[in-house]
């Protein structure tokens, strides 16, 4: 494709240098990864700004560059200045894949907890429906006919991926594509450029005040996606706008007046509720109410909080035009997702689950929701992320204290902070309740000790918590990713331990 092609989707787009006459054979943003004709997107990132690498790109064969600032680059390379660089991320690549929202039902999914599980489950009942669907995730891509995980630990990727992906879901057949819109993805503007036909909200609490500074900003940035829900011909999909009736900033969501509202929740004024629910220690069933009707789910989720993900996903999927039997079926078949709520089984005395729980929110539910279904007591294992939002930390000891018996602070990605600077923290919380150290909690770095520490505080009837880490298969010191597999180091922890 041309660059005058892909420029021509980019209105404030300013030629400095070069000329627009020019074939792009790849898009990229990471300078080592750029090959011979590529165009070089130059983000500005909190920790790095990709100006910086804009020489080693055309070392590495970019031909073009877009940049929010001229740069001293040799002469036969073509300059292209353009105010957002992120914005124009978006725009050159819908362009470069032939803008694939434009032929698919695109469902985006926010919220500070659930949104994987929500975007899942909505992926998994719209293919049982006969719905070729596509996912994005924290998690894991599915494009519609086979699933990869997620290695990136990226909640939303970069534009010019995210629009690759959409692609390759259309090219396999897919109708409909299942977007996980993370806060700070929405605030950087990777969908900007996709056409967004549904938008749901889980929840919204305490996060990422590390980035958007304030909860108002964090508010908003989640927001923008429901601004994005407008009918464009010739889509035949209609448009849904899925909010959480339960929700305190639901008025808030409620006043963006975006269009086909259904809301959900467990109280009577929710358009799509939960009755007659039934939690047990191993599945869930309740009864949905919704404008089409009533039926019976059995699912496979435990826990409150899933209940909650599993209306978000039946208010959309019926918005959207699936009868609500066929939907009630699918979500039986179910087969979760990995590292939320995963149950680890090696033969001891005691429960212990996986789970991603890493908010203050997050972990006051899950441990509340083992509470019910826990004879004994309940230990949990918990850190807190580092270059992320410090005012959780505190809030996080507050909820171990409030919520558990008996709780182990440890290591969880400190990136270039003193690991034992994050536990303090996470400590004064603890403290602040009432805590006492060693009654009441330890701390360990090592996060395979904590295991023990944890497993070793565990009799018969309790349940052990791992939280913070879920799926994810690397854990980062300073500039080091090491690998790390929550579940597998607590089976052989527990293997070692208990065999």
């Amino acid at each position: 494709m041309q660059l005058s092609d892909l420029l021509a989707a980019v209105p404030e787009a300013q030629m400095l240098t070069g000329t627009p006459d020019l074939p792009i054979s790849q898009l990229c943003y990471d300078s080592r990864e750029a090959q011979a004709g590529a165009l070089f997107i130059a983000l500005q990132g909190l920790h790095r700004d990709g100006h910086h690498y804009a020489a080693a790109a055309v070392a590495n064969g970019a031909v073009a560059v877009l940049i929010t600032r001229p740069l001293t680059l040799p002469e036969h390379v073509t300059q292209v200045l353009v105010p957002n660089t992120w914005i124009a991320l978006g725009q050159v690549s819908a362009a470069y894949y032939k803008n694939p929202s434009q032929e698919l039902c695109v469902i985006g999914v926010t919220g500070t907890d659930g949104k994987s599980t929500t975007a899942t489950l909505i992926g998994h009942i719209l293919r049982a429906c006969r719905h070729p669907t596509g996912v994005i995730t924290t998690v894991a891509f599915h494009d519609s006919v086979q699933e990869f995980p997620n290695e990136t630990r990226l909640t939303t990727q970069h534009a010019s991926d995210l629009q690759q992906m959409l692609r390759a879901i259309r090219e396999r057949g897919g109708t409909h594509a299942v977007v996980e819109a993370s806060s700070h993805g929405l605030a950087l503007h990777k969908l900007d450029a996709i056409q967004i036909d549904a938008a749901v909200l889980t929840n919204l609490t305490h996060e990422h005040l590390d980035f958007h500074k304030t909860l108002e900003a964090y508010r908003e940035a989640k927001g923008r996606l429901f601004e994005r829900v407008e009918a464009r011909a010739p889509k035949p999909f209609p448009q849904v706008s899925v909010l959480n009736a339960d929700d305190e900033h639901y008025p808030f969501f409620a006043s963006l007046n975006s269009p086909g509202l259904r809301t959900f929740g467990f109280e009577e004024q929710a358009d799509v509720r939960a009755v007659d629910v039934e939690l047990a220690a191993d599945r869930t069933a309740f009864t949905v109410v919704t404008p089409e009707g009533q039926a019976l789910i059995h699912s496979p989720l435990v826990c409150r909080f899933n209940v909650a993900n599993t209306l978000a996903a039946l208010a959309v999927v019926t918005g959207l035009g699936v009868p609500l039997d066929a939907a009630a079926a699918a979500v039986r078949s179910f087969p979760g997702v990995p590292g939320r709520m995963q149950v680890i089984a090696a033969g001891q005395p005691f429960a212990v689950i996986v789970d991603y729980a890493h908010t203050p929110n997050s972990l006051r539910l899950v441990l509340d929701a083992l509470r019910g279904v826990t004879p004994g007591r309940l230990v949990a294992v918990f850190g807190s992320a580092g270059e992320r939002d410090v005012e959780k930390r505190a809030l996080m000891g507050a909820v171990a204290a409030e919520h558990a018996d008996y709780f182990v602070i440890t290591g969880e990605d400190p990136r270039s902070e003193d690991p034992d600077v994050i536990c303090r923290q996470i400590e004064e919380g603890a403290l602040q309740a009432g805590c006492v150290y060693g009654r009441d909690y330890s701390i360990s770095i090592d996060r395979t000790q904590a295991f023990r520490i944890a497993f070793k505080q565990a009799r018969p009837g309790d349940t052990v918590l791992l939280a913070g880490k879920g799926h994810e298969h690397s854990m980062i010191w300073g500039d080091e990713s090491l690998p790390w597999d929550e579940a597998e180091i607590a089976a052989e922890t527990l293997a070692d331990m208990f065999d």
